[in-house]
């Protein structure tokens, strides 16, 4: 059974294909002309082993906002088409990754029900020419469209660029662990028989 995705999305502001591969190695393809979005989304299919391959154009001479956003919202749906009706997958996952000074722990619940807690608090300011507060807005297209709990949270850090890097590092070993298929779960995990 393959558990992979490709979508495709047009918009008046954007244009992204996406491909996915749950089960795969960490073999990414990345150009979003965001380029420390790229960087995040490199990191984050080999620190979770999937394969990815995003190709995105929009609107970014207005500004970076719904290239990101867009991107959140078609990485949550393939997520969501791969893994269909979730049968045999663990479901939950939490990792906790330490970049330098920084320390970020996110856990996944793969429920059908979208919601985020985000306690990262980072100043205003720009990395390259990303606004940081768009993470956030990421995070929460990808929530939504994932149809996941999700709650990032970091402890401790200073470097923004490590705060943000240590957020997409363990979102993605939690995701590993979370669409991980286990042979003793028979259907889906939960007693209403459904996710």
């Amino acid at each position: 059974m393959s558990r992979s995705a490709t979508i495709e999305r047009i918009t008046r502001e954007t244009r992204i294909r996406l491909s996915l591969e749950i089960d795969g190695s960490g073999q990414s393809k990345i150009c979003s002309s965001v380029p420390f979005l790229d960087h995040m989304l490199d990191l984050f299919a080999r620190h979770g082993l999937f394969n990815l391959e995003v190709e995105a154009q929009g609107d970014i001479d207005i500004d970076f906002h719904h290239t990101v956003e867009d991107v959140g919202i078609v990485l949550g749906d393939a997520f969501r088409q791969a893994l269909g009706e979730k049968k045999g997958i663990k479901r939950y996952g939490q990792a906790s990754v330490p970049m330098d000074e920084t320390l970020a722990s996110v856990t996944i619940d793969l429920s059908g029900r979208p919601y985020l807690v985000y306690h990262v608090n980072l100043p205003k300011v720009k990395i390259g020419d990303l606004d940081v507060e768009l993470v956030k807005e990421f995070f929460q297209a990808f929530t939504n469209n994932c149809g996941a709990n999700v709650h990032v949270n970091v402890m401790y850090g200073d470097n923004v660029h490590h705060i943000i890097e240590a957020c997409f590092k363990a979102t993605a070993r939690a995701l590993d662990l979370a669409t991980s298929l286990d042979p003793r779960i028979e259907g889906v995990m939960s007693t209403k028989g459904m996710l």
